[in-house]
């Protein structure tokens, strides 16, 4: 198993305590989520229909301001693991430090894997991977470097799991030109993970291979109705965003009085530099608190934002 954030069982079964007990800060899943709406029975009792999978696609047309082709896929996961078999394994080249699965997928495949720090090493990759905003640092590159560079590689995926509060960065409403690839994921800002769906925009050819690959029911019935009401409510995400944001302001306050810097981030995590990574997810995790920590840095421990005002209060005095 790779390292990842959201390993909560692990956690508990280390620290103690039972689930209701702890607060999950290790991903970067919004906490306070979406409503749920009323399903209908349909979306239990029978295999999703073509027409439920239609009105998804353009609740996620309109949302991600795009003409491309969109396949629904279960959470951007599914799509990062159907990539690397699209094409005979070359030479890919990801855009790192960044969400391991993207590297680890493409390697275990058979493809020869670069992982390099500036933008412009990307070029000349049969394929290349750039997360926008970047997990774990919230790096940023504009929609223009990233269509610059769609000409001198291969295949771009541009992965923008995290950019629901940021659409000026996003490079969808091009997908399908140059090779270009765009993953979103819905689990993330509307905070519910748990009904893996994700989306792929490209081009026909491409997004009919991947299509091949998911199979005939690629998501659940609940997930089809649930994505198609959530995207199709622009004002909760007006008012998520404008909230988030003022959250990561207040985060940063908190942990400023604890010695920490601030290392990157975006509206859904934090990252941030501490003396010792370890000994500052230790100190969180024995008030319940779960953090994440990566095998590559023993400073950087990143922070989702905390789900109301009581999970503020505990991660205040955890830190005094």
């Amino acid at each position: 198993m790779r390292d990842h954030g959201g390993n909560i069982d692990w956690a508990i079964g280390h620290y103690g305590g039972v689930p209701e007990e702890w607060v999950d800060l290790s991903t970067g899943i919004n906490r306070m989520p979406y409503p749920l709406p009323a399903l209908s029975d349909a979306a239990w009792r029978i295999l999703p229909t073509r027409e439920a999978q239609a009105g998804l696609i353009e609740a996620a047309r309109v949302t991600y301001r795009s003409d491309a082709p969109i396949l629904p896929v279960a959470g951007a996961q599914a799509a990062i693991q159907m990539i690397p078999r699209l094409q005979p394994p070359a030479e890919a080249r990801v855009l790192a430090p960044t969400y391991n699965e993207h590297a680890a997928t493409l390697r275990a495949a058979g493809w020869r894997v670069e992982e390099v720090s500036r933008l412009e090493d990307l070029l000349g990759a049969d394929l290349a991977v750039v997360v926008n905003p970047n997990n774990p640092d919230g790096r940023t590159n504009d929609p223009e470097s990233l269509l610059d560079l769609s000409y001198g590689v291969g295949r771009l995926v541009v992965d923008e799991s995290f950019a629901d509060p940021r659409p000026d960065l996003s490079v969808a409403g091009h997908a399908g030109q140059n090779g270009l690839v765009v993953l979103r994921s819905f689990g993330k800002f509307y905070g519910l993970a748990g009904l893996r769906l994700g989306f792929v925009l490209a081009d026909a050819t491409t997004i009919n291979a991947l299509s091949d690959m998911a199979g005939p029911w690629p998501v659940s019935g609940a997930a089809l109705e649930v994505g198609r009401v959530a995207l199709a409510d622009p004002g909760w995400v007006v008012e998520t965003t404008l909230r988030l944001r003022q959250e990561t302001e207040k985060m940063d306050g908190i942990v400023a009085k604890a010695g920490w810097k601030l290392a990157g981030g975006c509206e859904l995590f934090r990252l941030y530099e501490t003396a010792d990574a370890a000994a500052a997810q230790d100190r969180l995790a024995q008030h319940h608190i779960w953090s994440r920590k990566f095998p590559w840095s023993d400073r950087w421990l990143r922070l989702g934002l905390p789900g109301g005002r009581n999970e503020w209060n505990r991660l205040e005095q955890a830190l005094k």
